[in-house]
């Protein structure tokens, strides 16, 4: 692989050596988020303890499967868990609506499964009430018939059985095909129709049921939006959310499909994150075509300053193995070196043996793979990708101008105060090699920048009228965790005025010798707490 970052033609890995790989490293100095999906595996008190002490930053929950009560007590058990470890505003929460699927129907006669052989034929038909047998199956989604046509492929249960559509009777509502391999499968299976654009609504009644009579009065922090294909589906989520009183939920758009894919750049524009899900995408286009996808979209919402979650099977020999494949860990650090800002546990912990190992293993993979970064080439080439594409805005520029101020003068850390977050994105956007402390009155922007944003952590505090007094508690705090000593700079980001868009000022302050009087702990309320990972020592 050729360096993306040298000004000349250059092998990557240059500044890696043997001595880095024996180097002992902790994830401490984790920069990169996980995300764990919730489940029967991990959902007691006391597992949900070892996952944020493991290194969860974001808690999924999947409503895909269980009730809303099941969901509530999870949720209240979560908060305990957090109580317990002294996270005061944690967790941060994340809704993954179940998404209008297609799927098969149920059998006949009780069966629990069926089998089909390769070679001989079955017929799909879109009456679902049908029971169904190894030579008939009901699907759930009406236009099947006149949706696909001769020679295109249907792939069932994540690929396990592969249909070649022969014919179509739009009458009858059936589609005949032809089994490609021999396999096993169960109810209500997943169907995928590889580069047919499906005639489905954005949400169903069920999920704006989910976001509105849960997700919003349980104070959620992001919805993961399922099979996005177009901005308009994200339009339509952001107007729900504010008819309902969800204005300050961020939505981050799952991108799944082909139309998804095509439709890429106009979804970027106006969601708030973008979630690589690789499991369902590798379905609709080729699986070897996925890690290209990958890495364009990852670039794209780095360009944009978006965060960017990548998902799927990431750890996925963890469900029931203590240890991953040295193949899943390279999956992690390559996604990391995409610029990826969080990574997903999905099945490894909501239904796996080892979630509290999976968690730590995700954790350590990714501290490792951004010790081998060169943070400050990093910022240089955003910043030119950024100006090839656009003018930067006043804001941006700022942003820009203070993670290179912080480089040039080796600053310890980069501080923002930030009402709504926006400036706290910008700045993790630019990929400072120091720390990002965020200082907000606001609760739910902490558990946001904190959740999601590389490199970020967060404080809450009263206001943000009085910076003078903030930045002298803030080096306080920062000389007390050993982050600075005395002399050393810290680089601030405010606004002369106090309010949201007011930001416009950057200033360097030099941490002081003279730490008299106590740290008032109380003020700046810790988002961070010594467990998970994205810490600051």
């Amino acid at each position: 692989m050729i360096s993306n970052t040298s000004d000349i033609p250059l092998l990557a890995g240059g500044n890696i050596d043997v001595a880095m790989v024996k180097k002992a490293n902790t994830s401490g100095a984790r920069r990169t988020k996980i995300i764990c999906t919730l489940g029967p595996a991990c959902w007691a008190v006391e597992q949900l303890e070892s996952l944020i002490e493991g290194g969860m930053n974001v808690a999924r929950f999947n409503f895909s499967h269980g009730s809303h009560e099941g969901h509530k007590e999870c949720l209240d058990r979560l908060r305990q868990a957090a109580k317990n470890m002294n996270q005061n505003v944690v967790p941060r929460i994340l809704l993954l609506s179940s998404s209008p699927e297609i799927r098969t129907g149920f059998f006949a006669d009780g069966a629990k499964s069926i089998e089909v052989k390769k070679g001989e034929t079955l017929t799909l038909t879109s009456d679902y009430d049908f029971k169904g047998h190894s030579k008939k199956l009901a699907c759930s989604y009406s236009k099947l018939a006149t949706s696909v046509n001769p020679g295109q492929s249907i792939l069932v249960a994540d690929g396990s059985l592969v249909l070649t559509v022969l014919s179509c009777d739009v009458a009858t509502g059936e589609v005949l095909t032809r089994v490609e391999n021999n396999a096993k499968i169960g109810e209500r299976k997943n169907m995928n129709l590889p580069g047919v654009i499906v005639d489905l609504p954005t949400l169903t009644d069920k999920d704006i049921d989910d976001i509105v009579k849960w997700g919003i009065p349980n104070n959620i922090d992001y919805i993961a939006a399922s099979f996005v294909r177009k901005a308009e589906d994200v339009l339509f989520i952001r107007k729900i959310l504010a008819e309902n009183g969800g204005d300050g939920i961020k939505i981050i758009c799952k991108i799944e499909n082909q139309e998804g894919l095509d439709n890429y750049l106009d979804i970027l524009k106006v969601t708030d994150g973008i979630m690589v899900a690789r499991g369902d995408l590798g379905m609709e286009i080729p699986p070897e075509k996925v890690f290209l996808a990958q890495k364009y979209m990852i670039r794209e919402a780095n360009i944009a300053g978006k965060p960017v979650v990548t998902a799927t099977q990431m750890l996925e020999s963890m469900i029931n193995n203590p240890r991953p494949t040295r193949a899943e860990c390279s999956d992690v650090a390559n996604a990391c070196f995409d610029g990826t800002d969080a990574v997903m546990l999905s099945g490894e912990t909501a239904n796996g043996a080892y979630s509290r190992q999976a968690v730590e293993i995700m954790a350590r993979t990714c501290a490792e793979a951004e010790t081998s970064i060169n943070w400050n080439e990093l910022y240089q080439s955003v910043a030119n990708s950024c100006r090839k594409r656009y003018q930067l805005s006043a804001t941006e520029s700022l942003a820009s101008s203070a993670v290179k101020t912080a480089a040039d003068m080796g600053a310890k850390a980069i501080v923002v105060y930030s009402e709504s977050g926006r400036t706290a994105r910008l700045v993790a956007k630019f990929r400072p090699a120091m720390p990002i402390c965020v200082l907000t009155p606001s609760e739910r922007v902490a558990r946001q920048c904190f959740g999601l944003f590389k490199g970020c952590y967060a404080y809450v505090v009263d206001t943000l009228e009085d910076t003078e007094k903030l930045d002298k508690e803030v080096m306080r705090e920062c000389r007390v965790a050993k982050v600075a000593k005395a002399g050393d700079p810290i680089v601030f980001v405010c606004g002369e005025t106090f309010g949201t868009g007011a930001t416009n000022q950057i200033k360097v302050e030099f941490v002081q010798d003279d730490l008299r009087g106590t740290v008032n702990h109380d003020h700046l309320d810790n988002n961070n707490a010594e467990y998970n990972g994205c810490t600051i020592s």
